[in-house]
C-alpha cells in the first residue's frame, strides 16, 4: 500500500472511532446500557489470565479493550485515598453512581454491554465487583506456586513494566537490600512489613494472600457464576478448556474459536521463557523458591496443587 494511502486510512479509522466513542456516551446519555453479565479475568499476575483474557476478547460476542485495565480501576478509588494499604476495593463502596462510571467507561469504548475485563489488581475486589454486577461471571486461572513465584521474581527484575504505579508509595522499598526498589504487581495488607525481605518472602507473600482472599470470594459467589481453570491443563488441551469454560460462561464458542485455539500457544503473550510445567526446577531460583514453599502449602493445598 501506498505510504499515502496508508496514512489517510489510519487517520480515518482514528476519528471514525473517535466518532463512535462520542456518539455511544450520546447513547449512554440517553438511555443507560449497564453491564450485562460482564466476565471479570481473576488470578495472581503471572498465572496466565493474560492468555485467558486474550482469548475471550477474540470473541466477536463480548466487549474487550485488550488492554490492562488498572489505570481505570484505581483511578476510580485512588490508593492514596486507601492509605495505600492494599489494592482491594471496600465493597461498602459499591453504588449506583460506581455502576454508572464503570458501564459509562466499557460501553463507550467497547459498543458491547457484555465485556470482559482483566485487571490482576481487582482479584482483590471480588466482593465489590459483585455487588456492582450480581450477574458477573468470574474466571478464576490458577498455577502451581513453584512456577508463579519463579516468574513473580523475574517480573519483579522488569519494574519499569510491573511496577510503575508504585511510585509514589509512602514507604521505602529495600528489598534483597535494595535491589529491588519499586514495588510490583499488587499490593496486599500486610505488605509494608515486607519492605526489606528477600524477594522470595515478598513474591511468596503475595501468591498466598491473593489467592486466600479470592477463594475467601468464592463463597459469595453463585457456582454458576464462577469458573476455574489451571494453568497446567490449559497448555495441555487448550481447545478443551477454553470450550469448557466458554460455554460455562453463557459464551458461544464456534469454529471460529475452536480455530484460534488450536494454535493459540505458538504465540505467548507477555512469557519470559517457553511455556511449560515445573520450570522453576530448572531456574536459577530454584533454591530460593524451595525454601518458601512450606510457607503457602496451606494456600497451595485448597488450591488443588
Amino acid at each position: 500500500m501506498h505510504p499515502l494511502a496508508e496514512k489517510i486510512i489510519k487517520t480515518l479509522d482514528y476519528h471514525v472511532k473517535k466518532w463512535l466513542i462520542k456518539f455511544r456516551g450520546l447513547i449512554y446519555s440517553l438511555d443507560k446500557k449497564s453491564l450485562t453479565q460482564p466476565i471479570f479475568i481473576i488470578g495472581c499476575s503471572r498465572v496466565g489470565t493474560t492468555l485467558v483474557y486474550k482469548t475471550f476478547s477474540k470473541s466477536r460476542h463480548l466487549g474487550s479493550l485488550n488492554k490492562e485495565t488498572h489505570g481505570f480501576w484505581v483511578n476510580l478509588h485512588p490508593l492514596a485515598e486507601r492509605n495505600w494499604e492494599s489494592h482491594a476495593i471496600n465493597p461498602a463502596w459499591a453504588n449506583e453512581q460506581d455502576k454508572n462510571v464503570v458501564s459509562r467507561y466499557f460501553y463507550t469504548l467497547t459498543g458491547k454491554q457484555r465485556i470482559v475485563d482483566k485487571n490482576n489488581q481487582n482479584s482483590l475486589s471480588i466482593p465489590y465487583l459483585y455487588r456492582l454486577f450480581p450477574d458477573a461471571h468470574f474466571v478464576y486461572v490458577k498455577r502451581n506456586p513453584g512456577d508463579t513465584i519463579d516468574s513473580l521474581i523475574n517480573g519483579w527484575g522488569k519494574a519499569d513494566e510491573f511496577g510503575t504505579w508504585s511510585e509514589k508509595l509512602p514507604v521505602k522499598i529495600a528489598i534483597e537490600h535494595g535491589k529491588y526498589r519499586r514495588w510490583c504487581f499488587f499490593l496486599t495488607q500486610g505488605w509494608e512489613e515486607l519492605s526489606k525481605a528477600t524477594i522470595q518472602e515478598v513474591c511468596a507473600f503475595q501468591y498466598q494472600t491473593i489467592n486466600e482472599a479470592i477463594l475467601s470470594a468464592k463463597q459469595l459467589i453463585p457456582s454458576g457464576q464462577w469458573h476455574e481453570i489451571s494453568y497446567e491443563t490449559l497448555i495441555e488441551a487448550p481447545v478443551d478448556e477454553f470450550k469448557k469454560v466458554f460455554t460455562a460462561c453463557h459464551v458461544p464458542f464456534d469454529d471460529a474459536m475452536t480455530t484460534h485455539c488450536q494454535s493459540v500457544l505458538d504465540t505467548p503473550y507477555n512469557t519470559f521463557s517457553a511455556i511449560g510445567v515445573g520450570k522453576w526446577k530448572n531456574s536459577h531460583n530454584k533454591e530460593k523458591i524451595s525454601s518458601v514453599l512450606p510457607l503457602i502449602a496451606d494456600v497451595s493445598h485448597k488450591m488443588g496443587y
